[in-house]
């Protein structure tokens, strides 16, 4: 049942969709911790400065990865930065995650992987055993994706100035589906996530040991590229793709939203979410929407083929268990709404920031 809004509700969701839709504009005067945290902040960034210098028809969706065809190859090219802490986290270290992370966006961009680069930048004294544990871990995550890293680049630089081992990858992939993205989403379709949310970024922060809190918790880092090739070659009507890392399942329906010019309406019942992790969240003061993930994907299916990608999800052992958790409207454009388990309805904003900095 679709409510209608009354005039004060209207005249609120009216403003919310005008200033949206001003020209971002940076108004710090310096970089933030927010500005990385995938969220309002972050966008703004993206678009008042990079989307601004460097604006072109491939930049410009602002996709996971950038689509293109070089003599007659249709190719994705991706790329991304890891500054993980702590590098070594229960489940993974940063060179897993930095392999995974890239195949997942070649992955939901509809290419299957085929090649990655690997940057090190290093700080003096870190440990050398440390740095052949994460090249081991880098060389087992790219052998279960099916991808060769095929060159490099190392940096050092003087103590204390970084945190001992970043990672800078990018990926190049072949693609199966060239019509994909979160834009194309219409009115009727269903949107579904392929595993429980916020395992990741709740396991980094209990990882850091600020907290006393213990919880059974393992980061969810996984590659996707299998499940998101078992779910195209099943379900023609797949329209778009998202992993959900920085700003979680929330940050993924407001782009869904954006982009399409569309409602998402979700029902909070229907999210999988670990009680370790919901226990945790409550106690930090997070919501587990906002929660990074890093082995989980967001679907914008056709409606009518939901339960189709919902049984082929259930199959993959990393989608046994996805879940339907809304839908797309026509009205309020741009807004997500969440039907909560209380029985009332509330916006789900952007951030500003991140609660969790540094996760990925």
């Amino acid at each position: 049942m679709t409510t209608v809004p009354t005039d004060r509700e209207q005249q609120v969701l009216d403003r919310i969709d005008k200033a949206r839709r001003r020209r971002a504009k940076v108004r710090e005067e310096r970089i933030t911790l927010s500005h990385g945290s995938g969220g309002k902040a972050t966008q703004t960034l993206i678009e008042a400065v990079f989307l601004e210098a460097f604006r072109n028809p491939l930049l410009e969706p602002l996709d996971d990865a950038a689509s293109f065809t070089v003599d007659g190859a249709a190719l994705a090219l991706t790329t991304d930065s890891y500054v993980v802490s702590p590098i070594f986290f229960p489940g993974g270290n940063i060179g897993d995650l930095a392999v995974n992370g890239t195949v997942n966006d070649l992955a939901v961009s509809g290419a299957r992987p085929l090649y990655l680069t690997a940057g090190f930048i290093l700080e003096e004294g870190f440990p050398i055993k440390d740095l052949l544990t994460i090249v081991a871990s880098m060389k087992e995550a790219a052998s279960a994706a099916g991808v060769s890293i095929v060159t490099g680049d190392t940096k050092v630089v003087q103590r204390g100035k970084a945190d001992g081992c970043y990672i800078n990858t990018a990926g190049v992939g072949s693609l199966i589906r060239r019509d994909l993205g979160v834009s194309t989403a219409r009115p009727g379709d269903a949107i579904l996530v392929s595993g429980p949310i916020g395992e990741h970024g709740i396991t980094i922060m209990l990882a850091r040991g600020e907290l006393d809190i213990d919880a059974d918790l393992v980061s969810d880092t996984a590659p996707v590229h299998s499940l998101v090739s078992s779910l195209l070659a099943a379900v023609p009507g797949v329209r778009g793709m998202r992993d959900a890392t920085r700003g979680g399942v929330a940050t993924i329906l407001n782009e869904i939203a954006k982009a399409a010019d569309v409602a998402v309406i979700v029902d909070e019942k229907t999210i999988p979410v670990k009680t370790e992790v919901r226990g945790a969240a409550e106690l930090l003061g997070i919501d587990p929407l906002y929660v990074a993930c890093e082995g989980r994907i967001v679907v914008v299916v056709d409606g009518e083929q939901a339960a189709s990608a919902l049984d082929v999800l259930r199959a993959h052992p990393l989608g046994a268990e996805a879940a339907i958790i809304g839908r797309v409207a026509e009205d309020p454009p741009g807004l997500v709404l969440l039907n909560t388990t209380f029985g009332g309805t509330r916006i789900v904003d952007l951030l500003v920031g991140d609660p969790l900095p540094r996760i990925c």
